[in-house]
């Protein structure tokens, strides 16, 4: 029984619920990536590159083979080197929009500082209160 007591401990800790929630919006944000890659940027590099599509790119290693009436016996061996161009492009952007998010909580998190050192540091004491608290410091010093 202490194993199940340590495994119910371990799950219901704030940790692996965090975790939990990351992975589940992970998926979700690389969905958008992978649809924004597909749909939006890889058209227009479709355009840029004169329509050439990454995914069709690969190297015919061994020929399919045919019987006499054209029926498939053996498919094509072939090295998909589109396939992992794409693959790298889609990794590529995906860091790149975590970099960015990042990146904007960081700003976040040092403006949330700075307003929070800002209101907790004292006040500038103007002239009047510096030559106030120098009579002061005289008149102590006198008596």
């Amino acid at each position: 029984m202490s194993i199940w007591k340590d495994f119910k401990e371990f799950a219901v800790k704030g940790n692996v619920i965090d975790l939990a929630i990351a992975v589940v919006i992970g998926g979700a944000f690389g969905k958008i990536v992978s649809s924004f890659v597909n749909d939006i940027l890889m058209p227009i590099l479709a355009v840029l590159t004169g329509g050439v599509n990454f995914s069709d790119k690969k190297i015919v290693l061994q020929a399919a083979q045919l019987d006499a009436t054209g029926k498939l016996i053996k498919p094509a061996n072939t090295l998909n080197y589109g396939s992992f161009i794409q693959s790298v492009i889609d990794f590529l952007i995906i860091a790149f929009f975590i970099f960015l998010a990042i990146r904007a909580l960081q700003k976040l998190n040092r403006k949330k500082q700075e307003t929070t050192q800002a209101s907790s540091a004292p006040p500038i004491p103007s002239n009047e209160e510096k030559l106030l608290t120098e009579i002061r410091d005289l008149l102590k010093s006198k008596s």
